[in-house]
């Protein structure tokens, strides 16, 4: 069967994000759909104190609806588009980043719908449960996301909250080098403008992890992005060594890109390895 790729963001995101490589892929013939996590695109949430201008006190306490979303949430919603892709085609399930766990998530549930997962240079907790205890891990600990300014909400309020509107110039230095540290200044203002401030804290918490018998049927490939400041390259390297030693049978194919976290700028980049991917599985 003709591949179909269902393509999901990682924190803070959308489908925009993807919209490149959607192009590119229906210029080569491909069915594809971006996904929206819930809580995120038409459907996210802009605090009236993140606009402008700004009340930064507000915007550390303004509640948020994504404080009650779960991963089960995000897995339901993608299990949905799963099944309605798969009759169409081999689903090939693609996750960036934090996009990773819902991945995890959702081959444990219907890996039957799953044909290949492709984790670019994302989350895939097995050894470690959660993408939390991954970025505690010493692999870690270069990452400029551990640098990055947070807006510090309590922790009842249950987002973790950015101000990708911030004008301070350090805040936009920390940024550009954890996104895309080897792009335009004007390409990286560009990104943030895509980006959302606010993300389920519950996300990044949960047990994530792939099961064996379930997850572990379903063949995979990781992009790993060389010139990563997020998921630094020796983290991305854990999260490979712990899923083969899951599932020996069943090892990453992996592909290494010279690209930051953003992923390659060039859509046909990603095409080449998503048909790659596709191929792989058939």
């Amino acid at each position: 069967m003709a591949p179909v790729f269902v393509l999901v963001h990682g924190a803070g995101s959308n489908s925009y994000g993807w919209a490149p490589v959607l192009a590119e892929l229906g210029l080569r013939g491909h069915k594809a759909v971006a996904v929206d996590l819930p809580g995120h695109g038409r459907g996210a949430y802009y605090p009236a104190s993140y606009q402008t201008p700004q009340n930064l006190e507000g915007l550390r306490t303004e509640p948020s609806p994504l404080g009650k979303v779960t991963l089960d949430d995000f897995a339901e919603h993608v299990v949905g588009v799963v099944r309605r892709a798969s009759r169409l085609g081999a689903v090939v399930l693609v996750g960036q980043s934090m996009g990773g766990v819902t991945l995890n998530a959702v081959a444990n549930r219907v890996p039957e719908l799953v044909s290949h997962l492709v984790y670019a240079s994302a989350f895939c907790p097995t050894g470690h449960a959660s993408a939390a205890q991954l970025m505690a891990a010493p692999e870690a600990s270069s990452s400029a996301l551990l640098r990055l300014e947070r807006v510090a909400t309590p922790p009842g309020l249950g987002v973790d909250r950015v101000n990708w509107r911030s004008g301070d110039p350090a805040f936009f230095a920390t940024a550009k080098d954890a996104l895309a540290a080897d792009w335009p200044d004007d390409a990286v203002r560009a990104l943030i403008a895509t980006l959302e401030p606010d993300e389920s804290a519950a996300i990044g918490k949960a047990d994530a992890r792939g099961l064996p018998e379930k997850w572990g049927r379903v063949p995979r490939t990781f992009l790993r992005f060389t010139r990563d400041h997020s998921i630094p390259l020796a983290l991305q390297d854990l999260m490979i060594r712990e899923a083969d030693a899951a599932t020996p049978h069943n090892r990453f194919r992996v592909r290494s890109l010279a690209a930051p976290h953003a992923g390659p700028r060039d859509p046909a980049v990603w095409a080449d390895e998503l048909e790659l991917a596709a191929g792989a599985c058939r």
